[in-house]
């Protein structure tokens, strides 16, 4: 049906877009506009309203992405129905021919799958319709039309329609310079709303943004206070469209109470704004846009560090304030946890009275800040599914006596799942002094992860401190990427809670989607080590900083084995990694160790660990060299052998090692170096090893010993490892 422009002035349905997560905000708004109903739909709302109404939206909505108003709505199975249903319409009644259009498509389903060629048979059929009408065609303009179409194509109907606002919304106009990763105005304005904004300045309350970057949500917060509409800049005084319907005497009227109420809030606007920002080119940036937006007076811009935040610093006010802030954080979600801790903390110090509304990058982000949310909202930043947590009030952590924070379904079966693992494992960690051990596995396959405690006490007369090790496996590429979050976030809440311990004390390696398949993101670099035990020997470990920890759980037995055999003996490390073997060896009396990698810093490492345990002196080399050169060369005689080599690896200052293709010869080399009562064990992590039962049989006594070195916690991933135990053939 086409739409008669006589009766715009009755009420019709109109669509109102806006991004995902803020769609019950902008309903509540439409209707605070004069709308008859609106209902929230997906990244947008229907509205019923009169064309005055959507105009309205258009100069005051602070939310809406697009103001849509449609022109005619029919049944389009192809592209033939398409341009059909297009020329049908009177075009000459909604656009002069001197004008110039441009038009948006969206289109969805099998019949018609290409955006662009929708818009060209659009476009084609109000040129051939004007042409034949008027005699000449409009132009093309994508960029300044002076009639902005969109075209919606779903489920074998399309909807064309008028873009009120003649283009994207958030651009309020005042914004000439931005940062890397700029706010959308209207997300900001989601930010303020969702820390009810115009609540607390009504009660004389100040904002803060302490990273406001080019300054966006403070100048949005400004420009409310000020109850300055936010099209008033977009248009200047301008109608946002040409289109014949549009009603420009209502459209003048409109701008002009606006104009007087903006011009009356500016005037009244109080000093109790204040963004900070670390770059300086970006309060430079902040502090002209504020000036474009006719704020520039009120808001005080601060270039500083966020740790440096006092409340000295802040604005006079007569009520608590609000604060908001986009903390970095990229694409990819890659962020830096300390930094979101650094701005909680600061917060927490500087302003425990006030609210927060913060946008995070996404909820283990947020929880980074140690801040309780009373409510997070999910919304998207562009493509990004972000969390937006208000916070009310701010307050430092919260007191031991608090009881446990409620879980959802299925972040308590997580829970109940480490519960019953505990208990399980209780007694043979009691038993066996055991502090660091895998207390989960995939045991739900839709929490696929593997979560591993480290109890750590890094100063012998501290209490210990737990510490969590969560490593996400790839999930199949079916799984959307929100369920994977939501399994994520529901997973690690339950750790947190059966463990009670701090954000800054879970350790979180999560896989993300990119070219070549899964692969973990970026980690945090703290350069934290903490000292754990394990039985007789301390440890250290680098719970943050890289995928492995220093320390492989799943070899404990192994290296107790190493530990109760290595008395007297001379013990010999391959591939030896952080020396964890090593140190346990010579715990145990080994008489000399040798530790050969390739890795310079993992020696250090190792040098570290036997430092720990104040072992060192000659007795105990660390041998940066490669190990099959090293073995060809070496001529030593040892008692004790420890060899877990990677699965592969390559090296400019070495070949490259393949464990299936070379085991043979590595092996020879290394029996080669035994004693003669001497014993090498063999371990590696490769699913699909087959040892070369023939070849090694030639020159060594092979057995698999592999069941005898799976400990209790990694019952349920028996594979793991495997492991041999070898002896020099002796001569009949």
């Amino acid at each position: 049906m086409s739409a008669d422009i006589a009766n715009m002035g009755a009420d019709q349905r109109f669509f109102a877009s806006c991004g995902k997560g803020l769609e019950y905000l902008l309903a509540d708004e439409l209707l605070a506009l004069g709308c008859t109903s609106a209902k929230a739909t997906i990244a947008g709302v229907n509205a019923v309203g009169s064309l005055a109404d959507a105009q309205r939206a258009v100069l005051w909505s602070r939310l809406a992405s697009r103001v849509l108003w449609p022109l005619t709505e029919f049944e389009c199975p192809d592209e033939a129905a398409l341009y059909a249903g297009a020329r049908a319409i009177d075009w000459a009644a909604h656009l002069e021919p001197r004008h110039a259009i441009a038009i948006d498509a969206h289109v969805s389903g099998t019949a018609i799958t290409h955006a662009r060629y929708a818009a060209q048979r659009v476009k084609d059929a109000v040129v051939d319709a004007m042409r034949e009408t008027t005699g000449t065609r409009p132009d093309v303009d994508l960029e300044m039309p002076d009639l902005r179409l969109n075209l919606v194509v779903r489920k074998g109907r399309a909807i064309l329609s008028v873009d009120l606002g003649g283009g994207p919304l958030h651009r309020r106009g005042w914004r000439r310079q931005q940062g890397e990763a700029p706010l959308k105005e209207t997300l900001a304005a989601a930010v303020l709303l969702r820390g009810q904004w115009p609540k607390v300045q009504a009660a004389g309350g100040a904002l803060l943004d302490p990273m406001c970057g080019s300054g966006t949500l403070v100048i949005e917060a400004a420009l409310i206070a000020a109850d300055a509409a936010p099209g008033l800049s977009r248009y200047e005084g301008l109608a946002p469209t040409r289109w014949r319907g549009f009603d420009a005497g209502c459209w003048r009227a409109l701008v002009e109470e606006a104009q007087a109420r903006a011009e009356a809030g500016r005037a009244a606007l109080p000093r109790r704004f204040c963004g900070r920002d670390i770059d300086p080119q970006a309060i430079r940036a902040a502090r002209d846009n504020a000036a474009r937006a006719g704020v520039g007076d009120a808001i005080d811009w601060q270039v500083a560090d966020v740790t440096t935040l006092e409340p000295a610093m802040l604005p006079t006010a007569d009520a608590p304030g609000l604060v908001v802030c986009n903390p970095p954080y990229d694409a990819r979600l890659a962020a830096d946890p300390a930094l979101y801790r650094a701005l909680g903390d600061a917060l927490k110090r500087a302003v425990p009275d006030w609210r927060a509304s913060l946008l995070c990058g996404d909820a283990e982000l947020a929880r980074a800040t140690g801040l309780r949310a009373a409510k997070v909202y999910p919304v998207f930043n562009g493509a990004i599914e972000c969390a937006l947590i208000a916070v009310d009030p701010i307050r430092p952590a919260a007191r031991a006596d608090e009881g446990p924070r409620e879980l959802n379904e299925g972040a308590t079966m997580v829970a109940n799942r480490l519960r019953k693992n505990l208990r399980k494992l209780k007694a043979w960690r009691r038993q066996g002094g055991i502090d660091c051990f895998r207390v989960y596995d995939a045991d739900l396959p839709e929490y696929a992860a593997a979560i591993d405690v480290y109890i750590a006490a890094d100063d012998r007369d501290a209490a210990p401190r737990t510490f969590l090790h969560v490593q996400e496996y790839a999930a199949p590429a079916s799984i959307p990427e929100a369920d994977q979050r939501r399994r994520r976030n529901e997973l690690l809440a339950a750790a947190r809670e059966v463990f009670a311990v701090p954000r800054e004390q879970l350790a979180i390696k999560t896989r993300a989607r990119g070219k070549g398949g899964s692969k973990y993101g970026a980690f945090d670099q703290r350069g934290e080590f903490v000292e754990v035990r394990e039985g007789a020997a301390r440890l250290r470990v680098n719970l943050f900083d890289y995928l492995d920890t220093g320390l492989f759980l799943d070899h404990r037995p192994m290296r107790q084995r190493l530990h109760d055999e290595a008395r007297g003996k001379r013990f010999l490390n391959l591939f030896g990694y952080t020396g964890a073997a090593t140190v346990q060896a010579a715990v145990g009396g080994a008489a000399a160790t040798t530790t050969v990698d390739l890795s310079a810093t993992y020696l250090q490492w190792c040098a570290d660990n036997l430092a720990a345990n104040r072992i060192g002196g000659r007795d105990h080399a660390l041998v940066q060299a490669d190990v099959m050169a090293w073995l060809a060369a070496d001529r030593g005689r040892y008692g004790l052998v420890f060899c877990d080599p990677p699965t592969f690896s390559n090296s400019k200052r070495a070949d490259d090692f393949d464990v299936q293709a070379r085991h043979v010869e590595l092996l020879r080399l290394a029996i080669a170096r035994l004693a003669l009562d001497g014993v090498l064990y063999f371990s590696n992590n490769f699913r699909r090893f087959r040892l070369d039962e023939a070849a090694v049989a030639a020159f060594a006594e092979c057995e698999e010993i592999s069941a005898s070195t799976i400990p209790p916690d990694f019952e349920r991933n028996p594979r793991i490892h495997r492991c041999w135990r070898l002896r020099p053939r002796q001569p009949d």
